[in-house]
């Protein structure tokens, strides 16, 4: 007879997705999840089939926990302009806050996108939806002619997704936040 789970799934899977921000997939061992979890490898293997599977389940948990945020900040219906800054502002405290900590997005796409097709589409299923969420502020903005429309709201929300995860990455590096807030006003400065 199966035995029924007793543990937090959800506070497993956030302990989970911390431990990977923190040491990325390939350094993140089994025994390491253990610690961050609580659990024995039996009990995730039990739960999640895998390490792998664990992995995508912080994914999903990442994206609901940072992605998904962002894109209804950006869909609150403020100044395009003021709430697009906000969303870099945002990402440039965070990074300062805490550089040691990875972004899921840009950490799994160097180190796993390539070779699992999975986190591949959790990853551009992710950008795609914060690259839409800009392009529709930013279609407003234009058409409100709080944006300049000389060039077309999707390039431009293109640009500010590559900018936004350039600024984690080189936050992952230095996360001076003076210096980072430079980067990303030359970014915004798309919009003028």
């Amino acid at each position: 007879m199966a035995r029924t789970r007793e543990f937090d799934t959800d506070a497993v899977v956030a302990s989970a997705m911390e431990a990977f921000r923190r040491t990325g997939y390939e350094g993140t061992s089994m025994r390491d999840l253990a610690e961050a979890t609580g659990l024995g490898s039996g009990s995730i293997y039990a739960a999640f089939g895998s390490k792998e599977g664990l992995y995508l389940a912080a994914l999903d948990l990442y994206r609901q926990s940072y992605a998904v945020p962002l894109t209804d900040l950006l869909r609150s219906g403020g100044d395009a302009r003021e709430v697009i800054r906000e969303v870099f502002v945002g990402a440039v405290d965070e990074i300062a806050r805490d550089g040691s900590l990875a972004c899921l997005i840009v950490a799994g796409a160097m180190e796993r996108a390539r070779d699992d097709v999975r986190v591949g589409q959790r990853l551009r299923s992710t950008t795609r939806s914060l690259e839409l969420a800009l392009f529709d502020v930013i279609a407003e903005g234009q058409l409100r002619g709080r944006i300049p429309s000389g060039r077309a709201a999707a390039d431009l929300a293109a640009f500010l997704v590559t900018s936004l995860q350039g600024l984690r990455v080189m936050g992952a590096i230095d996360p001076d936040r003076a210096a980072l807030m430079r980067s990303a006003e030359v970014a915004l400065s798309c919009l003028d």
